[in-house]
């Protein structure tokens, strides 16, 4: 175990990287903007009347919102594996995104099916933000529904899984009667994407997320119970049922908002808390959670600032490069310590 000191050291460096992430993310794109550009422009003006819009009104949002998915996907990965008490559970476990997934697959490949019910002019931005919403709301409802009466944490695992097998067989029927134009649309929501965010949706996004964070945070001394066993949580005082509805409604606030506005990101939920954890060396959540807010920002934002491909006017999806930046990072710190802290 590491010195509270150190921690203080390690949380000191974590946001340092995190600031000069933040800024160079905003510097990089098709356009590169200097750093005194981009100071001047966030406490004051620029003569650039170009690079303000660009700033403030789209790489500033993007940035913001790239912090919010990052360190939301990975609290909730930690709050999955925690209660499940399984290295390889994420914030989609519970079949959150799948929900998600299969609103918004009623929305864009719908009409396929149902014919005139749902036209292309009903798909907007807002639409799949609802439907998305509302998918991984009902989803939500029926594993809170489940898990109060369900006694075996585990049970309510296996639920999750077979709900998501659901929407998956649902989403498969919609897209075998969707045409190709229809298809290529969920395929790129599918993508995921940080950009697609004005301010005013980045303030709704926002009161959702913190909601969820602040349950996260009430519910440290139920995770750190958990991880010696049921009986010992109850032998503190811990109401295993209560902490349990509290940490799944958590999850599913923070996981099922990032899946509804910025789409299904993969990797980050799953891959974060054992980064954390192979840094701080502490099972500690009072520790981990502040500490996977950080690490989580910061990975995100580096790999949206690799999917720009600064000077370019292309940008890759993000999804792809959480996986193909993350993946080898996880395998190699893993076989480098020889064993997984959990």
């Amino acid at each position: 175990m590491n010195t509270q000191k150190t921690y203080h050291f390690q949380f000191t460096l974590l946001v340092v990287i995190l600031l000069i992430c933040f800024f160079t993310n905003i510097s990089l794109g098709s356009v590169s903007i200097p750093l005194n550009s981009i100071f001047g422009s966030l406490f004051g003006t620029i003569d650039n009347s170009t690079w303000q819009l660009i700033i403030t009104d789209f790489r500033l949002p993007k940035a913001i919102t790239a912090i919010l998915v990052g360190s939301g996907l990975g609290i909730s990965g930690l709050l999955m594996q925690t209660l499940f008490r399984n290295p390889l559970a994420g914030p989609f476990v519970l079949g959150i995104s799948s929900g998600a997934s299969l609103g918004v697959a009623l929305v864009i490949l719908g009409s396929g099916l149902f014919g005139g019910l749902f036209t292309t002019a009903l798909i907007s931005k807002w639409s799949i933000v609802v439907a998305a919403s509302l998918g991984s709301f009902l989803v939500l409802l029926a594993v809170l529904a489940v898990s109060s009466k369900v006694r075996d944490t585990m049970a309510i695992l296996i639920i999750g899984l077979m709900f998501g097998s659901i929407t998956a067989a649902v989403v498969s029927v919609l897209s075998y009667f969707s045409s190709a134009e229809q298809l290529q649309q969920y395929i790129f929501w599918g993508f995921g994407s940080l950009s697609n965010l004005s301010w005013s949706d980045l303030i709704i996004f926002f009161g959702i997320y913190l909601t969820g964070l602040i349950l996260s945070v009430a519910s440290i001394k139920g995770l750190n119970s958990l991880l010696l066993g049921d009986n010992y949580a109850m032998s503190l005082g811990v109401s295993l049922k209560q902490n349990r509805l509290i940490i799944i409604l958590a999850t599913s606030l923070i996981a099922g908002t990032i899946t509804a506005f910025a789409g299904p990101i993969a990797f980050i939920g799953l891959a974060i808390p054992h980064l954390t954890r192979q840094l701080f060396k502490t099972s500690n959540h009072k520790i981990l959670i502040p500490a996977v807010f950080l690490f989580g920002a910061i990975v995100m934002l580096i790999c949206d600032s690799i999917a720009q491909i600064p000077g370019s006017d292309y940008t890759l999806p993000i999804n792809a490069i959480t996986a193909l930046v993350g993946a080898p990072v996880v395998i190699w710190l893993l076989v480098r310590q020889r064993k997984m802290m959990f």
